[in-house]
C-alpha cells in the first residue's frame, strides 16, 4: 500500500523557508496556520467527533505551535508533521484528562485496505469483528492503524508524529497488523 500524502522535496523545502520567515516574525505564522487548520482540525474531530471540542483542541494546538515555532527543528518532513504530534498530543492529554476513550473514525475503503493487509476478505462480515479489535487495543496502537489506513500517511511522516524512526513506524505498525489478524482468526473459530 502507498500512502496518498506524499510530499515533493522542492515543497518541504519551499515551506521551510516560511517557518524560517515565521521563527524570525510571529506575523510570518498566518500562510502556515491557513494551510493547515482545516487538516489539524479535522484529524482531531476524527478522534473527538465533537466539533466544539475539537475547535478548543485545535486553537490549543496552533497556540503551543506559534509559542514553539523557534525551536522547532527541520527534519526532511512536512512542517505538517510536527503540528500533527502536538494534536495527537493534546487530544491523549484531554482524553487522559477527563478519563474517557478516544473515538476512531472508519471509512469503508480504509477499511477495506486494512482487511486486505490482515488478510480478511469478507468486509461485510467482519466488519463488526475489526471494529471489535480495533476497540479492545491500546490508544497508541489505534493512533499508528489509524494514521497508516485513514490518513493514509507515509511511514516517514507517522515516525516524525510518533517520534519513532521510520523503520520502526513500519515494523510496529505490521506487527500490530499480525496482531490483530491472529486476534481476528481466533474470534472467527470461536
Amino acid at each position: 500500500m502507498t500512502a496518498k500524502n506524499t510530499v515533493s522535496e522542492d515543497a518541504i523545502q519551499a515551506e521551510w523557508e516560511e517557518v524560517q520567515l515565521a521563527q524570525q516574525n510571529p506575523a510570518m505564522f498566518r500562510p502556515l496556520y491557513s494551510r493547515y487548520y482545516e487538516p489539524i482540525f479535522r484529524f482531531i474531530f476524527r478522534r473527538t467527533s465533537d466539533e466544539m471540542l475539537t475547535g478548543d483542541l485545535c486553537a490549543q494546538v496552533f497556540l503551543k505551535a506559534m509559542q514553539k515555532i523557534k525551536k522547532y527543528q527541520f527534519k526532511g518532513v512536512p512542517f505538517s508533521a510536527w503540528l500533527y504530534r502536538i494534536a495527537s498530543n493534546e487530544v491523549a492529554q484531554h482524553f487522559r484528562n477527563v478519563q474517557k476513550n478516544r473515538v476512531v473514525s472508519i471509512e469503508e475503503n480504509s477499511v477495506s485496505d486494512m482487511m486486505e493487509e490482515v488478510e480478511m476478505s469478507d468486509l461485510g462480515t467482519h466488519r463488526q469483528l475489526l471494529i471489535d479489535t480495533l476497540n479492545n487495543m491500546k490508544d497508541e496502537e489505534v493512533q499508528l492503524i489509524e494514521m497508516r489506513f485513514f490518513e493514509h500517511r507515509a511511514f516517514k511522516e507517522i515516525a516524525s508524529i510518533l517520534g519513532i524512526t521510520e523503520s520502526n513506524a513500519k515494523v510496529k505498525t505490521y506487527r500490530l497488523l499480525e496482531k490483530m489478524k491472529k486476534r481476528m482468526q481466533k474470534q472467527i473459530k470461536k
